[in-house]
């Protein structure tokens, strides 16, 4: 009985998926025949890699005080190995901070990302639900990297079903 009502189960569902009709998208192919994208990505690079050298600089900076500071240990009192130690661990966190200014989660970079590549994936997203609504597609998955639904149809949308099953109210 219970493989029966688990068989009548999967057609039903199988049934149901069918009836919805289903495309996808290469979004990185999308990307890469956008001239505005690929200069948005070169800039993006230049700045990165700019400011990885910047960072670079500073650490090798810091790598010479350090064994300048070794070399010169013994021969120093200990008001100046401290002084010393104060100035190297200052360059580390000045070095730390600017990395993190520049890569970090909300960093320059992710900023200068999001001015520059936001608008074009919005655009990109408007053309493929657009083109949903006037195929009448339900679903636009992305084949690109993992599959991401870009674009579902509210309508198919169980969300507030599944809250109420549990015992959540809107």
């Amino acid at each position: 009985m219970k493989k029966a009502l688990l068989l009548f189960s999967t057609f039903i569902l199988c049934s149901s998926m069918f009836a919805q009709k289903f495309a996808f998208v290469d979004s990185e192919y999308i990307l890469g025949q956008i001239p505005s994208y690929q200069e948005a990505q070169k800039a993006l690079d230049d700045l990165s890699v700019r400011w990885q050298e910047q960072i670079e600089g500073k650490y090798t900076e810091i790598d010479k005080l350090y064994k300048a500071y070794q070399s010169e240990q013994v021969l120093l009192t200990e008001e100046m190995k401290r002084k010393r130690e104060d100035e190297i661990i200052l360059k580390e966190k000045e070095a730390k901070d600017l990395q993190k200014a520049k890569f970090g989660v909300d960093g320059e970079l992710f900023q200068k990302r999001k001015e520059l590549v936001q608008p074009i994936q919005e655009e990109i997203y408007k053309a493929i639900k657009d083109i949903a609504r006037l195929q009448a597609l339900s679903f636009i998955l992305d084949k690109s990297g993992q599959s991401n639904i870009l674009f579902a149809d509210s309508k198919y949308d169980k969300s507030d079903d599944v809250l109420k099953k549990m015992g959540y109210n809107k």
